[in-house]
C-alpha cells in the first residue's frame, strides 16, 4: 500500500467528521491545512510531545499502546492548563519492514489506539505527517490545541507563600504504565488552583520548575506512592522518574481539597525554586534528555 492508501484509511478510521461537530474543526485530513474556528471568549492552548523508539517506548510494545500514550502524554498538558481538547495534529515517521507485522499493519494499530483516546476525550484529529523514517526508528509528534475559557488557564505562575500543594493519584509509576490525562480534575480547578503543571519528569524536577515560575519555595511534608518491590525504589521514582503524568497544583490554605487528590505541601518564602523534603533540601534530579 502506498501513502494515500494508508492516509485514506486513516481518514477512514478518524470519523473526523464527526468528531469535528463537537470540537470547531472545519476541515480535517485531506487538504493541505486543517481549518479551525475557534468560539469567542476562549483561549486557545497550544503544546506538542515527541514519542521516540528506545527513549519513550520500545519496538516490542504494542502499536495500539504506544499510539495511545503519545496522544496521552499531549493531553496531559491541556489537563495542566485547565483546557479541553480540541483537535490534535500527528507526524509519524516509521522504518521500512522493520516494524512487527509490516510497517501498514502496524501504523494502523497505532493510529486505532490514538483514535480510541481521541473519542473518550473529544479531540478530533485533524491531520499530520506520514514519513519513512531515515533511521531503524519509529518517531512521532503529537500536536494538540485545547481551549479554555478567555483569561482562565492555569499557569506555574501563580503560587503563593502559604498556598497548600497538592497532586492527583499516586506517583512512581513505572514508565511503561497507562496514562489518564487528568482533563475533567484540570477543568475543575480553573479559577480556583493558584498553579499547576503536569508532572512528566518527576515530582522534584517540576516542582522545581514550578517555584521557579512563582518565584518561591516548597515543603514536602510526604508523598504518595504506588505500591512497588520496595518503597525506597518507588519513593526514589516518585521523586526524580518521571512518567506520573499526574497533576501537580497549589491552592489557597483554606480551600477543600478537590476530591481524588492529596494534599503533600505547603508554599514558602525562600529562595525561587528551593524545596525540602522530611527536613532535608531536594534537589530537582528529575529526568532530563540532555544530561
Amino acid at each position: 500500500m502506498n501513502e494515500a492508501g494508508i492516509v485514506d484509511g486513516i481518514r477512514r478510521m478518524s470519523r473526523h467528521r464527526l468528531l469535528s461537530k463537537r470540537g470547531g474543526l472545519v476541515l480535517g485530513i485531506g487538504d493541505d491545512c486543517a481549518i479551525f474556528r475557534p468560539k469567542r471568549g476562549e483561549d486557545l492552548l497550544f503544546t506538542t510531545d515527541q514519542m521516540i523508539e528506545d527513549v519513550h517506548f520500545r519496538a516490542t510494545h504494542k502499536p495500539e499502546a504506544i499510539g495511545e500514550r503519545a496522544l496521552a502524554r499531549s493531553l496531559s498538558d491541556i489537563a495542566a492548563m485547565g483546557g479541553e481538547p480540541r483537535f490534535c495534529l500527528v507526524a509519524l515517521a516509521t522504518p521500512d519492514g522493520a516494524t512487527p507485522g509490516g510497517r501498514e499493519k502496524w501504523i494502523e494499530g497505532f493510529y486505532r489506539g490514538l483514535l480510541r483516546l481521541a473519542k473518550r476525550t473529544g479531540t478530533a484529529l485533524a491531520g499530520g505527517d506520514l514519513a519513512q523514517s531515515g533511521t531503524n526508528k519509529t518517531h512521532c509528534d503529537v500536536m494538540v490545541c485545547g481551549a479554555v475559557k478567555r483569561g482562565r488557564a492555569l499557569r506555574r505562575d501563580g503560587a503563593r507563600p502559604g498556598d497548600a500543594i497538592y497532586v492527583s493519584g499516586r506517583l512512581g509509576k513505572g514508565w511503561d504504565r497507562k496514562i489518564e490525562p487528568r482533563l475533567a480534575l484540570g477543568q475543575s480547578l480553573a479559577g480556583r488552583a493558584t498553579s499547576c503543571i503536569d508532572l512528566s519528569d518527576g515530582l522534584s524536577m517540576d516542582l522545581y520548575r514550578l517555584c521557579k515560575a512563582s518565584g518561591v519555595a516548597a515543603e514536602i511534608d510526604w508523598v504518595p506512592v504506588v505500591r512497588g518491590a520496595t518503597r525506597r525504589a518507588t519513593m526514589k521514582r516518585a521523586l526524580h522518574g518521571g512518567e506520573d503524568y499526574e497533576l501537580l497544583f497549589t491552592m489557597p490554605a483554606k480551600a477543600r481539597t478537590p476530591e481524588g487528590t492529596s494534599r503533600i505541601g505547603t508554599i514558602l518564602r525562600g529562595k525561587p525554586g528551593s524545596m525540602m523534603f522530611e527536613g532535608r533540601p531536594l534537589e530537582p534530579r528529575g529526568y532530563d534528555h540532555f544530561k
